[in-house]
């Protein structure tokens, strides 16, 4: 037992879900927990390594999980960036830091300045006196200082995008810039897609493909909101139902992750929040909007109410049309219950942000010609308010 009482099985989740959740643990700033990490290493490095083929990273001052998708997710990407541009400038930042030691320090308009003709070699130009070029830099250094890969001494880059050489920052560098990009098996520009990358280098033997297989699979469940049978492949989708049980006793004994069989595939929860993590329903509004909407469905199919029914995978299908028709009236009953931008945003708008939110989660998609999948696992929910004597 801990000194607060936690179970060493506790103390392993804690470090567990801290090491899903964040960039790196430092001893600086989280010396119990990265304690912790230390102490149950092995079992750790082993766990991840065997299941997921993610390489844990211990060193003196932080410790790293090499994280990488199963399948990546447009959502996966910082939230900070808008541009491609941004991940580019990003980059490169890196690549200036590579000649960098700990706690050199350099003002920001050298920075920009060997970027830009370093990539003026490149046949690629950047010009520091528009605007849209600007702010795409800036965006880039703050995502280093929240990553803590750089540190601002003095001004801000945000000053420099708006106006330009009249302001300039004194960045100091970090050791974790050397950390941020994980490793990879062989270089980089030898891969031709994202799929490449996502599949891995593994041996054509029957042990190199049950490999990648459960790496595959135990990466989507612990890194993705909801994975349904059918977005599984012929293999994966067989190894999901034959070992079952096996990942249902890992993912609770080791994440802490709570899940059940259901007919549209394994579904997994925390039962408890943590502020490791970023779960659904979420604190924002829209949150409240999506459950009112999976208990209006439910009634709908309860009443035989519409042309809406279940297909197969636990799908429902509907047109944007009939969604805002269904928000529309949830909004009707219910927007004295709203923030004032929901109360006051058009319908179209409310059910483009309510589609979004549920598409991010896993309980929606939509199709090119206009068609939208209500998913099995928004069924899970029952949402309605208090003062309507529903059910929350």
């Amino acid at each position: 037992m801990s000194k607060t009482g936690e179970s060493v099985k506790d103390i392993r989740q804690r470090c567990i879900q801290a090491l899903l959740n964040r960039n790196w643990i430092t001893k600086q700033d989280e010396p119990e927990l990265f304690g912790y990490i230390r102490a149950q290493y092995r079992e750790l490095r082993d766990w991840f390594g065997e299941y997921c083929g993610f390489a844990l990273l211990l060193n003196r001052q932080f410790a790293k999980l090499e994280k990488a998708p199963g399948q990546a997710q447009t959502w996966m990407g910082f939230d900070s960036f808008s541009e491609s541009r941004d991940y580019a400038l990003f980059t490169y930042c890196l690549w200036y830091l590579e000649g960098k030691n700990e706690m050199d320090q350099f003002l920001l308009t050298d920075m920009v300045e060997e970027i830009r003709e370093y990539l003026a070699g490149q046949d690629v130009f950047l010009d520091w006196t528009l605007y849209t070029h600007r702010l795409s830099m800036a965006r880039a250094l703050k995502q280093l200082k929240a990553l803590g890969a750089l540190v601002a001494v003095d001004g801000d880059e945000s000053d420099w995008a708006r106006s330009g050489h009249e302001h300039n920052v004194l960045y100091e560098s970090s050791y974790l810039a050397r950390y941020i990009l994980r490793r990879f098996p062989r270089d980089l520009t030898t891969y031709d897609s994202i799929a490449a990358i996502e599949a891995g280098t593994y041996p054509d033997t029957p042990e190199g493909q049950l490999k990648k297989r459960r790496h595959h699979v135990y990466r989507r469940l612990l890194q993705e909101p909801v994975v349904y049978d059918w977005q599984w492949n012929e293999d994966e989708r067989y190894y999901v139902r034959t070992q079952r049980h096996t990942i249902l006793e890992n993912l609770a004994s080791f994440a802490g992750l709570e899940g059940q069989r259901y007919r549209e595939g394994l579904l997994f929860y925390y039962p408890e929040a943590s502020g490791e993590m970023y779960l659904f329903p979420t604190g924002r509004g829209v949150s409240d909007i999506v459950l009112l909407l999976a208990g209006e469905l439910r009634r709908m199919l309860a009443r035989a109410e519409g042309d809406i029914y279940i297909e197969e995978g636990g799908r429902i299908e509907l047109t944007i049309a009939e969604l805002e028709v269904i928000i529309l009236r949830l909004k009707e009953k219910h927007k004295m219950l709203w923030s004032l931008q929901h109360r006051q945003s058009r319908s179209n708008e409310l059910a483009e942000e309510v589609l979004a939110h549920m598409v991010e989660w896993g309980l929606a998609g939509r199709e090119d010609d206009g068609r939208v999948w209500i998913y099995a696992a928004l069924g899970r929910w029952n949402g309605d308010y208090d003062v309507y004597g529903g059910d929350e």
